[in-house]
């Protein structure tokens, strides 16, 4: 759940500028003397970003300076550069739950207040901080990769959040905090400690509807930039809700836009993710190297094995096979990609029971991109 910001603009700025209105709790004989010092006079709207996001940075509520120049484009100008300052701080425009804008003066000059509503203080953000520079601290080694990085920032937040079911909770200081947030704290965490880490990524604003529900909320996640390309990745709902103590889903790791639009929509505009990462993966897997362990493991853990068209298992006698080293070895499980009906699905299933097991049951959902299904069955 992402929680959209409340905009006072329309409610403080109408009329012509020397009509517009002003808040009567504002002295502006008092407010233009203190702010006409050099240092609190702006001339472009490049002047204005640099003061509104230095004053964000701070968790100012209020700020005041003397714009001088033309003022009868100002509101636009007021709104662009609020806009380009929030856009260039993604954690700055997530934490900020409300502003407004006011001014008076001629058509010359005049003297602009923001007012500005935080849900996370300067000490809460300062605290954040330190305790992603204490976690990197100690789970990024030396010698890992971004691919191991992220993998191991997406695990540690699943990890070390739940969802907050209040929906009260918003913020990355929150979940650390608390141990719980909303999606647009898991998003604000998994951003801050993926940049701390060197990577670039961006929180992507949009909605999802849950497969089960069809239900369309808002929503929040990341966009992440690895070896130049791009890939979405959702720490909020690659966490099982409600939560499971060590468990980490990864069906919402490093997709690309038509794997996610599946059940996630966006309607800004963001750089395209079109590169599929099981075939990055194999990529990595064929060239070998110091990391290829790491990249067996992860291909195994996201099931990317399933796609191997050698994989697919569509006959009783080919199932068999498969079970039947797991079972000598005391194994109870076996996860494989079905081609075929479920008739022929429960005839194969039954004829485990040939291989000495008992208590045969499966799981069963669709292979994404294919035809198949995706079965994890289990014995005793």
């Amino acid at each position: 759940m992402i929680v959209k910001r409340f905009s006072l603009v329309s409610v403080l700025l109408f009329g012509t500028v020397v009509a517009a209105a002003v808040s009567p709790s504002i002295d502006w004989q008092r407010v233009y003397a203190a702010a006409t010092s050099p240092a609190n006079v702006v001339t472009t709207v490049d002047g204005i970003q640099a003061k509104l996001l230095a004053a964000m940075n701070q968790r100012l509520e209020k700020i005041q300076f003397v714009y001088q120049g033309k003022t009868s484009a100002l509101k636009s100008q007021l709104k662009s550069a609020l806009e380009q300052a929030l856009e260039s701080d993604p954690y700055i425009n997530y934490t900020i739950e409300s502003y407004g804008y006011s001014y008076s003066g001629s058509s010359k000059s005049a003297t602009v207040s923001v007012q500005l509503r935080y849900r996370e203080t300067a000490a809460q953000t300062a605290y954040v901080d330190q305790r992603v520079k204490a976690v990197l601290g100690s789970l990024i080694r030396p010698g890992m990769n971004d691919h191991e990085k992220i993998k191991a920032i997406h695990d540690w937040v699943i990890l070390h959040l739940k969802y907050d079911m209040t929906l009260q909770k918003y913020t990355a200081y929150d979940g650390l905090s608390s141990g719980s947030t909303v999606c647009q704290g898991y998003s604000l965490l998994t951003y801050k400690m993926l940049k701390e880490a060197g990577i670039p990524n961006k929180i992507v604003e949009g909605t999802a509807a849950p497969r089960d529900t069809g239900v369309s909320q808002l929503h929040a996640w990341n966009l992440v930039l690895l070896d130049g390309k791009w890939y979405h990745l959702d720490t909020t709902w690659d966490d099982p809700a409600p939560d499971k103590a060590g468990e980490v889903g990864t069906g919402y790791y490093l997709r690309t836009d038509a794997q996610m639009r599946k059940d996630h929509a966006w309607t800004k505009t963001y750089p395209a993710a079109v590169t599929l990462y099981r075939d990055t993966l194999s990529g990595l897997i064929r060239q070998g190297g110091s990391h290829l362990a790491f990249y067996q493991k992860l291909q195994e853990q996201l099931e990317y094995q399933l796609y191997d068209p050698a994989q697919i298992v569509s006959t009783s006698a080919q199932l068999s096979a498969r079970a039947k080293p797991v079972v000598a070895a005391g194994g109870n499980s076996l996860l494989f990609r079905f081609h075929g009906n479920k008739e022929q699905l429960l005839g194969a299933l039954q004829d485990l029971y040939r291989l000495g097991v008992s208590s045969i049951s499966y799981t069963q959902s669709p292979l994404d991109e294919t035809e198949d299904l995706r079965i994890y069955v289990t014995w005793k």
